[in-house]
């Protein structure tokens, strides 16, 4: 019996050590070497790189200020709530059990990192291949997928995000309030991210003032057709 509790004392040891848990001796620091955190993406292009449509004092004002505050203020609700969870798809998955902190930072952080991805310089134009045909599948036409999607985003009432999703196969057009996303376990509009377009005031007031449709309008010409694909 020793011997079994000595070689279970050891087991125990090694799993603590990979886990997130308390530690007498300096639980802060423990904590914070183990546990998720949230970080932006490099923005992959220059801040005036998707002007004529998005305004570069815009984007810098967008990435510098609001995409780095919700980093910021999710790792401090990770560290202060002492949320474990290894990666951001278990962090969505359980968000409905988290702070409104985590949640709508968390959410931020995500949802910016997806949509700087999403868009480039000289995009735009229909799509072709796999996305173009999934989209004439789900929708008929890429104009009545492009009326739909534009509809989702001018009938988000205040903040919000409109998305494409891949869901299981079937692609979906949906919106989300503020920032909550489709990966979080109490949104109504399931799936993987194919698309989002940011409707938040501060993602185009700057140019636009208060013509959300002339954002959106304009926001088609710098779609990233390539990133959509890789989620089909």
């Amino acid at each position: 019996m020793k011997t079994n509790r000595r070689e279970f004392v050891k087991d125990a040891l090694k799993v603590s050590a990979a886990g997130v848990i308390a530690s007498a001796l300096n639980p802060t620091e423990l904590f914070a070497a183990t546990t998720l955190q949230f970080t932006q993406v490099k923005l992959p292009y220059a801040y005036n790189a998707l002007e004529p449509y998005i305004d570069a004092m815009t984007m810098e004002i967008h990435y510098s200020k609001h995409h780095s505050a919700y980093v910021k203020n999710v790792n401090e609700a990770v560290a202060a709530d002492k949320i474990g969870f290894e990666n951001e798809k278990d962090f969505f998955a359980n968000v409905s059990k988290l702070s409104a902190k985590a949640r709508n930072n968390g959410g931020g952080v995500y949802n910016h990192n997806f949509f700087w991805q999403v868009m480039k310089p000289s995009g735009g134009g229909a799509p072709t291949g796999k996305v173009a045909d999934a989209i004439h599948g789900a929708f008929g036409s890429f104009e009545k997928f492009k009326e739909l999607f534009t509809d989702a985003t001018m009938k988000r009432f205040g903040s919000g995000w409109a998305w494409l999703v891949n869901d299981d196969g079937k692609l979906k057009i949906g919106s989300t309030p503020n920032q909550d996303n489709p990966l979080m376990d109490l949104c109504e509009l399931k799936g993987t991210p194919l698309l989002a377009l940011d409707v938040w005031e501060h993602a185009y007031y700057l140019k636009y003032q208060n013509k959300r449709n002339e954002y959106v309008a304009n926001w088609w010409n710098v779609v990233n057709w390539e990133e959509v694909a890789k989620g089909l």
